[in-house]
This record gives C-alpha cells, structure tokens and sequence, in this order.
C-alpha cells in the first residue's frame, strides 16, 4: 500500500516529527510505500520525494503572502497535485498541517479518492493556540466555539494582531470552508485528547484512540543520584514549580535539567536566588548519546508540566527504559501512569505535594516501580500499534512482512 505522511516539518522538530518517522520506518518494515510530503527546509532529511515539497512559509516574516498562504497554500496545492498523479497514494496521513500547509489539501485528497487520516498531536482541532493553556493557566474558553476569548487574552504570543489572524483562519479553515470534516477519520494519542475535542465539537464517532508508540529497552541502566526533567524549558512545562518545590524538598538527590527554550536565562536566575548551583545543573540541550546517557543514569524522571500534555514522548521513552516516572496529574498521562505503581502522580498546582513526592523516592522500591514501568508498554507497543493504524486506515490486505 501506498501511504502519504504529510507534515509541515521533515526534521525532528517536537513530538509530531517524532512520530511520523516512527510510523514512518513501522510501515515500511511491514512492506508499505511512505510518501512523505512537507515543506522546503535546510534542516530537512534526506528523501527522493523533496522534489515534491513546497517553498518554506516563514510565518515569522508576516508579509502578504504568507499571511495568505495560511488561508490557501496554492504552492503547496501545486506540488500535491502533481506527487498524487505521479505516485497514486491510497491513504494520506495527516499530522501537523496548520498554518504552512493549510488544510485546503484535504479537498484535493478527497477529490482523488484518497482515505484522509490525521493524527491529532496537540488541540488544534478545538483550541486556536494548539494547548488549551493561556496566560499561565489551563483554558477550555474556546470549546464553545465563539473564539472570542482568543482575541480578548491575545492567545497567540500575547499579540492582539497574531491572535486575530488565527482567530480569521480557524473561522474560514473550520467554519466556513470545513475542510477537517472531510477527514475519514482522526487518530487522538490519548483518551483525554478525544475527550477534549468531542466536548469542541469533533464528531466523536470519527476518532480513535491509538497512544503513540516506544518498545520498551533491553538495556539495563547504573542509576545515578539525580532527578532528571528534559524537555522544552518554556513556562507551561512547569520547570520553574520543579525548582521550588526541590528548594523545600531534603534534596537528597541532585536534578538535573535538560533542554532549551524562552524560560532558561529565567531559570538559571531563579538557581542562584535560591542559592541552588550546587544542587541543580542546567545542561542546555543535550542529543542522541550524549541525551541517552543522561536519562539512562537519572534515578527519575520528573515531568511537572501546568498544561494538560496529551501524550509526550518524554513519558513513553522514559518508561521505555524502565525509569519511574514523577507526573503531573493532568491530561493524558495519567492514562499511563499508575500512581505508586511504575510513577507517580502530583497535583502540579501545589509546590508542596511534589516537594512531598521528591522526598518519598528515597523509601520506595524504585527497582520494582523500574521493572513495572518497562511492564507498562506491554499495551504500548509498535505491534499493537500497527494493528490499530491498519483498522484506521481500513486496509482489507495488510502485508504480513516480518
């Protein structure tokens, strides 16, 4: 079978990227065609299908026609066209298509008889700033479908014009041109993703739930004497909360953070006003062995995010390697995490109870939460995976290629 996998980046760029090239490589060592199909970019990977790809839309330059390339990607449209009659896919998988791609390709998927699926990696479906977080607090003000609030909070970037440009396009993409009913159906990584998107207004009898995918590791790991976040270091993942709650914890363990963003220069003044450098290390970002080797010796790992993650890849690999998991009780990842059992689950609104949580690693079982936790991606793996994505994609002959 012939399978497009559509996205705006062709580069590990977050947790979407992640996915589609997993998928990617699973459907073909099942003996599938994968198409991809994105945009122009210097960061991208290798593939003999760039030549199909789309001239880059720098949505931080916001000049006319990017602006209007958010409404109908005509290039984008062009190119699509001409890889469909050249290729003739039988599905197309969707992932992260908004803003760069605009959603008008779906018509023209459909128009080819082409069964349209798409993975929804954030809330785009029913909130405009894609994570149900603004202002520093979780928000479902837009699932009632007025938008208003988008406009009143400047939602995208605190920007009043960038918020009513998205406030245009979601009421054209959605409301007017209706492009995303189109879609056969959606996939939700997490039960909590569907939930939110059947209380927006997504058709709930068109999604399915299939949680994002990590076989758990054979490799036994020498914990160190550390905690460990990594991650995007920005305000709704919470990295500010972690450090205060460690000031207040016995800190019998060091914590390490891993990872860039906007928050960073906040962070690392936040260490020093708490009179921390000995205790906390901000590492920047860190990649492939040198990320591996860093999360293989952590005692823990710690995800303290204030926004309602729906399915992070930093939860799964790090189960995937048989690390118990501190968590915020928020979102999808309460879905995997069994309180006590492979991790542990906190209130993250209150500093004191992760503080508390930080301190009671020292009297558990960690060996046995380890083993647990590898136990938990049993009902998480790339086979059952597969199953799930064939009945999706609603494929009467599915190649059983070992």
């Amino acid at each position: 079978m012939k399978i497009l996998q559509i996205n705006k980046f062709y580069y590990l760029k977050g947790g979407a990227e992640r996915y589609m090239f997993d998928v990617s490589k699973l459907l073909e060592k099942k003996g599938h065609t994968v198409i991809p199909f994105s945009m122009q970019s210097d960061k991208n990977y290798s593939t003999p299908y760039s030549k199909y790809f789309f001239k880059e839309v720098n949505l931080d330059k916001f000049g006319f026609l990017n602006i209007l390339k958010i409404f109908y990607n005509y290039d984008a449209l062009r190119r699509l066209k001409k890889l469909i009659r050249d290729e003739q896919p039988e599905v197309a998988h969707l992932h992260n298509i908004y803003y760069q791609v605009s959603p008008a390709i779906i018509k023209l998927l459909k128009k080819n008889n082409i069964r349209v699926v798409l993975t929804m990696h954030d809330y785009f479906m029913v909130c405009p700033n894609y994570q149900l977080f603004c202002n520093g607090q979780i928000c479902h003000a837009c699932l009632n479908g007025s938008l208003m609030s988008l406009l009143k909070q400047k939602c995208i970037k605190n920007s009043f014009s960038k918020s009513l440009l998205a406030y245009l396009e979601y009421k054209y993409n959605h409301n007017i041109k209706k492009y995303y009913d189109l879609v056969d159906e959606f996939i939700a990584p997490s039960q909590y993703m569907k939930d939110v998107c059947v209380a927006g207004g997504v058709n709930q009898d068109k999604i399915r739930v299939n949680v994002n995918f990590v076989d758990p590791l054979d490799k036994e790991d020498e914990p160190s004497d550390y905690l460990l976040y990594y991650g995007r270091v920005s305000r709704e993942k919470g990295v500010d909360k972690l450090i205060k709650a460690y000031k207040e914890s016995k800190q019998e363990y060091n914590l390490h953070i891993v990872g860039e963003g906007e928050e960073k220069d906040t962070l690392v003044e936040l260490i020093k006003s708490e009179q921390l450098e000995d205790k906390i290390k901000i590492l920047g970002a860190k990649y492939d062995n040198d990320l591996e080797n860093e999360i293989s010796k952590a005692k823990a790992v710690v995800i303290p995010s204030i926004w309602p993650e729906n399915m992070p890849y930093v939860l799964l690999e790090s189960l995937a390697r048989g690390k118990v998991v501190v968590a915020s009780n928020i979102g999808g990842m309460k879905e995997v995490i069994s309180d006590g059992e492979n991790g542990i689950l906190f209130n993250p609104f209150s500093q004191g109870e992760l503080s508390k949580v930080i301190d009671s690693l020292v009297d558990k079982n960690l060996d046995k939460m380890s083993k647990n936790a590898k136990n938990s991606l049993q009902s998480i793996n790339s086979l059952k995976h597969y199953d799930k994505l064939m009945n999706i994609y609603k494929v009467k002959n599915v190649p059983n290629i070992k």
